[in-house]
């Protein structure tokens, strides 16, 4: 790609605009000796809980071990059918595919492209064990109607909040509705380390407990395991550059959404529609993802000769993929997921951007084929 593109998403950038404060943390902790689940770790836990309303918050390896634990935690076993999306990263699948469970998928709504609720039950069989909404992009799911769906047919409701830390539904956080929630820290999250990360959140003491035991070995002391676990730690150096940025992240994604708000100004009715937004809900905006109504290619074409980036998230659903086809139930439709996945197009989103590079993209938004 062009370097001097404006990118989708920048962590360098954020890197810079934080650097002394994580050089010094760095050094704090390579000068400490300690650095697996020490201090960091343990504060990092705390201060995160808290940010998402929680009681617990378990620091593991990466999201998508994250959302693996998640589900072994609630005890999703061999066998266990869990509805989820298939308009998300591969991870979502990938997690429940790992914990022995089958991934049964739901369409979407067409405004928040998340899990739509009308869509749910008829998913359900004897085999269902827990629903995964996804939060896409930064938008929440439709918690209420989703949870209430789940406590009907005595299903667990596991969120995944890989890109919507500080996203909320009529002010209450997202990770704090379900069962138990799996985060991301990946660099370009809103919430991003310098490396892989992820976090387990949870409201139950009974899944916390049992997450902690998985994320190493099962041990409760040390080389004596107590259930089968595996090795899905988060370092001592990330927890501390998470400390770092987790004070500043409501910030950050108000400056995202001034960003998108200007965007949404810009934007040609006649070529793109915007993100969409469901009453009462606060969008993390990690992604800006519009719909293109004219030629995509052409317009990413266009993007990238006035020096803008793009991409596609993403560019198949996890059902047309190869290793997941096997999944779509004969004769089962996604007509939504299926209508939208030739159509989105994400433009640059991070708090980082300049004012001049808004206003390149808003000029982009407003006549993106004639300049």
């Amino acid at each position: 790609m062009n370097s001097s593109l404006i990118p989708v998403a920048n962590p360098l950038a954020q890197y810079r605009s934080h650097a002394a404060t994580i050089r010094s943390v760095v050094e704090r902790v390579m000068e400490s000796g300690w650095y697996i689940l020490g201090t960091e770790v343990a504060e990092f836990e705390q201060e995160f809980a808290a940010y998402c309303g929680v009681s617990a918050c378990i620091g593991v390896a990466s999201g998508t071990d994250a959302l693996l634990l998640a589900l072994k935690g609630c005890g999703v076993n061999q066998g266990d059918e869990v509805i989820t999306v298939s308009q998300t990263a591969v991870a979502t699948v990938a997690a429940i595919e790992l914990a022995g469970a089958v991934p049964v998928f739901c369409d979407i709504d067409p405004i928040s492209h998340c899990m739509d609720p009308a869509c749910i039950e008829p998913l359900i069989t004897e085999r269902t064990k827990a629903v995964v909404p996804v939060h896409l992009y930064g938008h929440p799911a439709d918690m209420s109607e989703i949870c209430a769906i789940a406590k009907k047919h005595s299903l667990l409701v596991i969120e995944d909040c890989a890109q919507a830390h500080g996203a909320m539904i009529g002010g209450q956080p997202v990770g704090s509705f379900g069962d138990v929630a799996a985060f991301s820290f990946y660099p370009t999250k809103n919430l991003g380390g310098i490396g892989d990360g992820g976090a387990v959140v949870t409201r139950r003491d009974d899944v916390a407990e049992k997450v902690r035991l998985l994320r190493q070995y099962g041990w409760k002391e040390r080389y004596i395991s107590h259930l089968s676990g595996m090795n899905s730690r988060l370092d001592e150096l990330q927890a501390a550059i998470l400390r770092v940025k987790l004070p500043l992240l409501n910030a950050d994604n108000e400056k995202r959404r001034n960003i998108a708000a200007a965007y949404d100004v810009a934007i040609n009715q006649n070529l793109f529609i915007a993100p969409g937004q469901q009453t009462g809900a606060t969008h993390a905006m990690h992604l800006y993802v519009v719909e293109c109504l004219k030629d995509r290619q052409q317009i990413i074409e266009a993007a990238s000769s006035v020096g803008i980036a793009t991409a596609i998230h993403y560019p198949q659903p996890v059902h047309w993929q190869p290793a997941y086809q096997h999944y779509l139930w004969e004769g089962q439709q996604l007509p939504e997921t299926d209508r939208m996945v030739s159509r989105i197009l994400s433009l640059p989103m991070y708090p980082e951007l300049s004012d001049d590079q808004i206003e390149e993209v808003c000029c982009f938004l407003k006549s993106p084929t004639n300049r």
